[in-house]
């Protein structure tokens, strides 16, 4: 069976996710923090005339943050049964992969904190980590995203 990827760049690393879960792509537009918001929430955005919860992922997967860039993306995903935005170094391509050529994460890296991690993808000359949206965010922190919108 095949799937389609969305891929995505995040601290010089690739990362694919289910295209399906894909709204749209956009730039980095004008971001509202809020206060007392979870750590790895930036704010909250207006997508075309929707209040929309954008979260860094670098900042989630514990990664050190930077400055937006030119290149800089929000791509704007179903977690669950919540809309919102993750902001990304880049993203690189839409890729069509073969079920085969994903394998399992080495053992070493499947931990509780870790369960996003859906597998890896082995191309020729680089790898691509695949997420699973929908485990990013545990249920109360779902919740509390749904609330800011």
């Amino acid at each position: 069976m095949e799937q389609q990827l969305v891929v995505f760049d995040l601290a010089g690393e690739s990362y694919g996710i289910n295209i399906a879960a894909v709204e749209s792509i956009i730039k980095m537009q004008t971001i509202t923090q809020l206060p007392q918001a979870p750590f790895y929430v930036k704010g909250v955005t207006n997508l075309r005339g929707t209040v929309l919860p954008v979260i860094d992922l670098r900042i989630r997967f514990g990664l050190q943050a930077e400055e937006p860039q030119r290149g800089t993306r929000i791509i704007v995903v179903t977690m669950g049964t919540l809309k919102v935005g993750v902001v990304v170094d880049g993203v690189s391509e839409v890729l069509r992969v073969q079920d085969e050529i994903i394998g399992p994460l080495p053992s070493m890296v499947s931990t509780v904190n870790s369960a996003f991690l859906k597998g890896i993808v082995r191309l020729e000359n680089r790898l691509i980590i695949l997420l699973e949206l929908g485990k990013v965010l545990d249920f109360e922190e779902q919740k509390s995203l749904a609330a800011m919108a």
